[in-house]
């Protein structure tokens, strides 16, 4: 008998870590790729952030290999969370592929990409001395 393992077994290749480094605020890093399976995981532990008082999210994306649209989808609604919530969205160190993709499907517009964490949490965009 060949042991076959079940798709829906498989654990979650996504993996997201919170750290608060100020009241209201928290830091969340993913690793993996954000798309139709990963997406709904990114989205409930973000919005669980936001729902214990954290209003300012920093999305860590330094290990980030992929997002589909569905992981642009989250993004987008991770925004009107934190907007309805009387705070913000950033995101932080965007792989240049992704970056790419975010600029073309215009998602920057509505959310500020900043070059590093310290930078998102300071508010700064990169400039000429960065």
């Amino acid at each position: 008998m060949t042991d076959v393992t079940d798709p829906l077994d498989v654990p979650d290749p996504l993996d997201v870590t919170v750290r608060h480094p100020g009241a209201g605020t928290a830091v969340v890093t993913v690793a993996g790729d954000v798309d139709l399976h990963t997406a709904p995981t990114l989205r409930a532990h973000a919005l669980a952030v936001v729902e214990r008082g954290a209003r300012h999210l920093v999305l860590d994306l330094a290990r980030v290999d992929f997002v589909d649209s569905t992981g642009l989808s989250t993004l987008i609604v991770l925004a009107h969370a934190t907007r309805e919530a009387g705070g913000s969205l950033r995101l932080a160190d965007v792989p240049g592929r992704l970056l790419r993709m975010v600029t073309m499907t215009g998602v920057s517009e509505l959310l500020p990409v900043h070059p590093s964490v310290d930078h998102a949490l300071a508010g700064r965009t990169a400039g000429p001395s960065d």
